[in-house]
């Protein structure tokens, strides 16, 4: 291999082509207390296989550099850094480590665990010091790869679709196509099987309009799973903010096989939003691994203990904590976010554990770097920002405490719908604020209801099925004896433990995922939807499948009568949020009549059709109650919801007056898996059985009405 060497340019960071018949490429990488650093470059054919070693000699303040004539795109390389081994001032360098390009945007492999990975020694010496590992990782590491960035992305587009009309669905790449059979069987579990037609048909005829993807950033699989023969599934455990992971990849172009599907599923108008993981990496503990940060600059990338920088601070459980209030970490991370919005074209972030990202120095602060620097970035601001808004720090619940325009996965939506349909008491008041938008939460900073993106489930936790299925997680076959996963689930199992053959239970269990379902997408906010849930998928009682890739993870297509026809009533309700805006306002109702109308915007009633009172909101039985929704130029709604074990007679309002008369008529009934498009007509009262709702529309006489309500009459 013929090489010239430069002296390059310390930006941009990372490994970038220059162009030319000269094939010259910029390496540029940051550290402040390495006193040297090496580029080792690879065989294409022979990853193993070391073909040169470039020392740079180049720095700009604390970046090293170098410019390369004759590397090639696709050239495989990695860094070894020089520094002092002093654990106890929290120092880890170790040249005998291979490390990744923090700003590597492909990787030659997967990454997996292996022993020469550690830094130092598993057993420290007679003086409780950690001993420097002199074993090589280098055949064991992956390869970090010079890209060449272009692409054809021909006529794709954003779809640019606003938060009010959005319905986000949650999916794993792998996870999701893997037993498809009408994909073909080399593309099925990839970012091309999740192009391919037959994924993009299902999810347009769904009617979702985002995909939000976990992880896709190149993460590492850990040791400890490895000896149990598990892997991490879901890829929490990120060690390449710019890589998407070649595991999912069909091809030996992760890259761009990437684009190519974000490009198909922008094509048919559904948006990409990335689960990403800047809160901590996969390095874990000071004992844990040395792939990449730790090793190029410990005291740099990640928090450590004020009066001990032998060890971290831990805000996420995790074993290490992102240091992202230090400039240099800021700047990857702020890099990283515009990177897959310029290059990649995605449209939306999740911020796993996104509190730690806004504690600085330690506790949780809205006026922090990090939400400055999102808020004036010209990139980011046209994209959607979500927030998971807890981590595992003092203080670290903060939901509905983000700034705008953040929106925020609701913890409190979730817990509140699924306590009301157990029949919890004492739920009404905080039911209603849930279904009306939380506007309690996200008000107070100007947000509206897309502030909150409401779930019931997610992958971190019991899928529907099991929600109302189990009353305790079955988690032994993730080998931990059943101690991993939360215990406070507030679910249900109605009678029988897992599968039953009763049928009284069974028909049960199948009203209340209908109400979950009906009381998601009848909610103001933005619905999110677990890939599998609309199908019936169970992982058998297993609330934390971090590590099961296998089926009991991936979605099983090969449906029965049954999840054949709650499909469709998924379907049937989603079709049903977009034909209503009156469910999609991106304002909070405010109770008061409207001057043009005369009728409020939301109104609440008892069963017998009177108006709630206080002592109503505070009743201790379970949830009974009506609920009237109209808006400007919308046709207005009345949801009637029983909770309780039994059934009652509701007393619908009397029909707003219309210009040509108008009626109530039926829309969905939970208790009826195929009640939707039947557009039953009634005045007057409805029967609803034990634990069901039902959704009613005021429509004209004639065709050709057009209906204003005046004030109701109760």
């Amino acid at each position: 291999m013929s090489l010239k060497k430069l002296p390059g340019s310390p930006y941009p960071l990372g490994a970038h082509c220059l162009g030319g018949e000269s094939q010259t490429v910029n390496f540029a990488i940051y550290s402040q207390h390495a006193t040297a650093i090496d580029l080792c470059l690879f065989d294409a054919q022979d990853p193993t296989k070391e073909i040169a070693r470039v020392r740079l000699t180049e720095r700009s303040g604390d970046i090293w550099h170098v410019a390369l004539q004759g590397c090639p795109a696709r050239q495989a390389y990695g860094y070894r850094v020089h520094g002092e081994w002093n654990p106890s001032q929290g120092h880890f360098f170790n040249a005998n480590k291979l490390l990744l390009d923090p700003y590597a945007k492909a990787l030659a492999e997967h990454a997996v665990f292996h022993h020469s990975m550690l830094a130092s020694e598993p057993n420290p010496d007679a003086n409780g010091q950690m001993q420097l590992s002199r074993a090589d990782s280098a055949p064991h590491i992956p390869r970090s790869l010079v890209i060449d960035d272009s692409f054809d992305w021909q006529d794709e587009q954003a779809p640019a679709t606003p938060l009010a009309e959005s319905l986000i669905y949650e999916l794993h790449v792998k996870g999701f196509s893997r037993l498809n059979p009408d994909i073909p069987e080399n593309l099925r579990g990839t970012y091309a099987g999740l192009a391919n037609d037959a994924s993009i048909n299902y999810l347009q005829q769904l009617g979702v309009t985002a995909v939000q993807l976990m992880p896709v950033h190149a993460h590492l699989d850990d040791g400890f799973l490895i000896e149990r023969g598990l892997t991490n599934y879901w890829g929490y455990n990120t060690i390449g903010f710019f890589a998407p992971d070649p595991a999912y990849a069909a091809g030996d172009d992760a890259v761009a096989e990437f684009k190519g599907m974000v490009k198909a599923l922008h094509r048919a108008g559904i948006e990409v939003i990335l689960d990403v993981v800047f809160n901590h990496t996969g390095e874990a503990g000071i004992d844990g691994p040395s792939c990449c940060f730790r090793g190029i600059d410990n005291l740099v990338y990640y928090r450590t203990q004020n009066k001990n920088p032998a060890a971290y601070q831990d805000f996420t459980g995790c074993g290490n904590t992102v240091n992202s209030p230090h400039p240099r970490v800021l700047q990857l991370i702020m890099d990283s976010l515009r990177y897959w919005v310029s290059e990649m074209h995605v449209d939306g972030f999740r911020f796993d554990l996104a509190v730690t990202l806004g504690r600085e120095p330690s506790s949780y602060n809205t006026q922090c770097a990090f939400f400055k620097a999102v808020l004036q970035d010209p990139v980011l601001a046209k994209v959607k920002m979500i927030a998971e808004p807890w981590d595992l720090g003092r203080g670290g619940y903060q939901v509905g405490n983000f700034p705008h325009p953040w929106s925020e996965l609701n913890g409190r939506y979730r817990d509140t719908v699924r306590r009301f349909w157990k029949g919890d008491h004492g739920m009404l008041p905080e039911f209603s604020s849930r279904l009306s938008g939380s506007q309690d939460l996200y008000a107070h900073n100007h947000r509206s209801p897309q502030a909150s993106i409401n779930f019931i489930t997610s992958h971190d936790g019991f899928t529907l099925s099991d929600l109302v299925s189990y009353n305790h997680k079955h988690n032994k076959n993730n080998l931990e004896d059943n101690r991993d996963g939360s215990d406070n689930d507030m679910t249900w199992n109605h009678g029988v433990e897992g599968p039953t053959d009763d049928p009284d239970i069974i028909a049960l269990r199948e009203r209340q995922r209908r109400n979950f379902f009906t009381t998601l997408l009848l909610s103001r906010g933005v619905p999110f939807i677990l890939a599998g849930d609309e199908l019936g998928r169970t992982q058998n009682g297993n609330n934390n499948s971090y590590c099961q890739d296998n089926p009991l993870s991936w979605i099983d297509w090969d449906l029965v009568q049954e999840e054949s026809d709650f499909l469709d009533f998924v379907k049937g309700l989603i079709a049903f949020r977009k034909k209503f805006p009156t469910l999609r306002r991106s304002h909070f109702f405010s109770g008061k009549a409207s001057i043009s109308t005369g009728a409020p915007d939301i109104a609440w009633y008892r069963p017998d059709g009177k108006a709630m009172a206080s002592d109503d909101w505070h009743a201790q039985t379970a949830g009974a109650f009506s609920t009237f929704m109209d808006g400007p130029m919308t046709t207005p709604l009345v949801l009637l919801f029983n909770a309780r074990a039994e059934s009652l007679s509701f007393h619908l309002p009397a029909p707003p007056s219309c210009e040509n008369g108008g009626h109530w008529q039926l829309e969905i009934d939970t208790a009826d898996p195929h009640s939707i498009g039947r557009n039953t007509a009634l005045c007057g009262q409805s029967l609803l059985p034990s634990r069901s709702m039902q959704v009613w529309s005021l429509v004209a006489k004639e065709a050709e009405g057009v209906m204003r309500p005046r004030m109701l009459d109760r």
